[in-house]
């Protein structure tokens, strides 16, 4: 009982953090007001190791959207982890640990409290990726830490470079554009939010736990690197389109994957790296606002569809085959009924959360001067999210019963009912309340009636062959599910004969041959002949032996 209470007490103690973030916000944001404060850590010379805190009504929004979804979380994983043993309290103050990381980030502008937080959320989600003890949780660890940990790397050599400004302040970020650093930011970034290449961690880190799951994948580590680029590089990134053209492909690659897996959370992982791409691809526009207003609306409606999976898979009895969830709607009601809310908000069904920040992207796509390529292609997504949408739909609802008799469906769930329900309401309302809150209904698109049309189009388009494949899916090559099974073989990019070859050669010719004759091999070796020359000449003659000991004290 009292891991229970431990569960209880910290739910409510993030809700009502939450909330009190939100309120200081709408605040900030009434009278444009924000707060820094600094403290001097360290003193070296010209160089100040500060440590600041910054509070605008950008980070608290966010923050509220962090602690109120970790409070849902710690309140459904009351239940789903079983509260009543030292395994569970171990997972709880790991989910604290990883929020407290996220809140480290948020709030400090400077690159090394970034990068303080940024390795806290990367250690951290490691540890709970392998919280089951398998083989397959401890591989899907490994990648997702050795991934997560090449983004380190831009951000050390970033904190190296800027060691040249005199300060690791925010306020020296607006002369970074001529430097590398900005691009080394944009490559860790990329690591964290699972773009190409590096997005094969994603789906493998579906080995955590599914509370886990619903928190990572909403509101903290995927959207870290956004996050980053939205609050301090906003003014350095418009219009870069090799960028954009990388995360439109993270959008096609992941939707594209997503209608050809059957397993329940890997078709969400693939759904949550498809809009991370739509949310790279704003930036990349530079609709930073935008960007920022699907962020939190898709942490919402993300963080619910993790949840409603979780007890979907929990009821059937550890199964995520979306092919046995036949007419779940007869007998989890309510769950079925919230999972479906989140997957239509995701393909940006009207007047949920999802359509108020997709439909303001889509209009202002059109402002933006792009070319027809990029309009095809953001357009092609478009329909694709539809299509694993309601793919998702036919299989929940639409579909008979398969495998019925094998699993207990039955929603004696208590406490997962109040936190899927709260975050349900969010889902539906949050988008609409936050346009009101920050004039973005104030927007004006005059738009022809074929450019408004069209994205409605798209969207029925994706619904109808979504259904269709549903249908047929057994006329597949199979091929098809090889290609996009395997996230497009970036799975084995790493062990590829090409690239083992390549570094099997560079090891044999720089390594083990240049690199042992000018290494350290060798340097010790001529060191050694070096010593026995001089020590020769020394023991030979006396007067050049102290001729030496009077160079070497001139010398030094």
């Amino acid at each position: 009982m009292f891991s229970l209470n431990l569960y209880y007490t910290w739910s409510l103690i993030l809700l009502v953090m939450s909330f009190s973030f939100l309120i200081i916000g709408l605040k900030f944001l009434l009278l444009n007001y924000s707060i820094m404060v600094e403290w001097l850590l360290y003193s070296s010379n010209s160089v100040n190791m500060n440590f600041i805190i910054y509070l605008d009504w950008i980070s608290m929004f966010f923050i509220f959207v962090v602690f109120f979804i970790s409070s849902m979380v710690v309140l459904y994983s009351s239940v789903y982890m079983g509260g009543y043993n030292y395994s569970s309290i171990r997972f709880l103050f790991l989910v604290l640990l990883f929020v407290s990381s996220m809140l480290f980030m948020i709030l400090s502008p400077s690159l090394i409290s970034i990068m303080l937080g940024w390795d806290g959320l990367g250690l951290v989600s490691y540890c709970l990726v392998i919280y089951y003890s398998s083989l397959k949780s401890y591989l899907a660890g490994m990648i997702t830490c050795l991934i997560n940990r090449l983004g380190d790397i831009g951000l050390l050599i970033s904190i190296g470079w800027i060691f040249s400004y005199g300060s690791w302040n925010f306020i020296f970020y607006t002369d970074l554009y001529n430097e590398m650093i900005f691009y080394l930011v944009i490559i860790s970034s990329f690591t964290s939010s699972a773009q190409i290449p590096f997005s094969s961690w994603l789906p493998a880190a579906m080995a955590a736990p599914t509370p886990v799951s619903s928190l990572v994948h909403s509101s903290t580590l995927v959207t870290a690197g956004v996050y980053l680029l939205i609050r301090f590089f906003n003014h350095l990134i418009f219009l870069n389109e090799y960028f954009l053209y990388i995360s439109i492909m993270t959008m096609i690659m992941s939707s594209f994957c997503a209608n050809y897996e059957f397993d329940l959370k890997k078709i969400i992982a693939l759904s949550t790296l498809s809009q991370l791409g739509l949310m790279m691809s704003c930036l990349f526009l530079g609709f930073v606002e935008l960007a920022y207003f699907h962020l939190l609306s898709h942490a919402m409606f993300k963080s619910l569809l993790f949840l409603c999976s979780g007890i979907i898979i929990h009821l059937m009895g550890g199964c995520q085959d979306i092919r046995s969830m036949g007419s779940i709607c007869f007998s989890m009601p309510l769950t079925c009924c919230c999972f479906n809310i989140s997957n239509m908000a995701l393909c940006g069904f009207p007047f949920l959360s999802g359509f108020y920040s997709k439909d303001l992207v889509i209009e202002s796509l059109a402002f933006s001067g792009s070319n027809l390529i990029f309009y095809f292609l953001f357009y092609s997504s478009l329909g694709l999210t539809a299509l694993y949408s309601i793919r998702l739909f036919y299989y929940s609802v639409l579909k008979k019963y398969s495998f019925a008799s094998f699993f207990n469906l039955s929603e004696d769930i208590s406490y997962m009912k109040l936190s899927i329900i709260l975050l349900c309401l969010f889902s539906i309302s949050f988008g609409c309340m936050y346009m009101w809150l920050i004039n973005l209904d104030m927007y004006f698109l005059l738009l022809p009636f074929y450019l408004k049309i069209s994205t409605v189009l798209m969207v029925i388009m994706g619904l109808y062959i979504g259904y269709e494949m549903s249908q047929y899916n057994s006329f597949f090559s199979l091929n098809y599910y090889l290609l996009n099974g395997s996230m497009w073989f970036m799975y084995s990019y790493s062990y590829s004969m090409f690239f083992l070859n390549y570094n099997f050669s560079l090891n044999l010719n720089y390594m083990m041959l240049w690199g042992e004759y000018f290494g350290g091999l060798g340097v010790s070796y001529y060191l050694m002949k070096l010593s026995n020359y001089m020590q020769m000449y020394s023991l030979n003659s006396l007067k050049i032996f102290f001729l030496m000991v009077v160079l070497w004290m001139i010398i030094l």
